[in-house]
């Protein structure tokens, strides 16, 4: 989304995409920082393929800069200093395979922003498709459509935050809030879509902005509009913001119940 115009040897603000020889290229291709089997509902999940598992992935790099990330290990880092290991798009759905038997029903990338890694996404999830097995994408949604049209024959569920309605607040955080909608959009037209919106105190906690983000939600064209399931999570410090307490509990409930005038499906998380 950024467009970054890099010079030789320059990498871009993701900290995933460099210039070499005049060539932008991805250099966070197969290296993997986490691996783990997940439950579904950690994605969160709560109406795709309920109480299974799925092997979750992440590398290392993000392109937006929220002060509150609980994975700034892996996802504000251009991968120096951090440990990896390699893994082709095969090994990776061949792993996924050899996991069937315990319940695994495929792969999801998620952890650090998978978009900035697109084409791994991409690679590997027509192999996964392949051998039968699902794929689930947990993304920031901040990427251009063209991206997302590479990879929607091959996702079948995803979840995307909606970090607020605001372009002040996406501002803060180095995103743009307009084509984070369209990104929900088109996906959700095509694919599985929950939505995930951490509510921060003082930022995005207003019960009139998030009447606002549930009325739009619910009128998005070509999808389900009113089933599309809204996670409304509660912050706890964690990055550069350790100078904030938690939301409180019965604020999260209250934006949920703003949410439900609108939309079939909400759920609160974190309480």
């Amino acid at each position: 989304m950024h467009h970054c115009t890099l010079s030789p040897s320059q990498t871009g603000l993701c900290g995933a995409r460099k210039n070499e020889n005049d060539q932008i290229v991805c250099i966070n291709y197969g290296r993997i920082t986490s691996i783990a089997l997940d439950p579904i509902e950690k994605k969160p999940l709560h109406m795709f393929c309920p109480e299974s598992l799925v092997l979750s992935v992440g590398s290392f790099g993000c392109n937006l800069r929220c002060p509150f990330c609980q994975n700034h290990e892996i996802s504000m880092t251009d991968g120096t200093g951090i440990h990896t290991i390699e893994m082709t798009p095969q090994m990776l759905a061949d792993q996924a395979l050899a996991y069937k038997g315990a319940g695994n029903i495929g792969v999801a990338y998620t952890y650090n922003e998978p978009l900035i890694g697109w084409e791994y996404v991409r690679d590997t999830a027509a192999l996964v498709k392949e051998a039968g097995m699902k794929n689930v994408l947990v993304t920031n949604g901040t990427a251009e459509l063209s991206i997302l049209e590479e990879l929607l024959p091959y996702i079948d569920a995803m979840n995307i935050d909606l970090k607020g309605f605001r372009q002040e607040y996406y501002d803060k955080l180095g995103g743009s809030l307009e084509t984070v909608k369209n990104f929900i959009a088109r996906a959700a037209a095509d694919c599985h879509v929950e939505l995930t919106t951490l509510i921060v105190p003082g930022e995005n906690d207003e019960v009139s902005e998030m009447e606002e983000e549930a009325a739009w939600i619910a009128s998005v064209e070509d999808s389900a509009g009113k089933k599309i399931p809204l996670h409304v999570t509660r912050f706890f410090p964690r990055y550069h913001m350790l100078d904030r307490d938690a939301t409180d509990v019965a604020q999260i409930h209250r934006l949920a119940d703003t949410a439900r005038k609108y939309l079939d499906c909400v759920f609160v998380g974190n309480c």
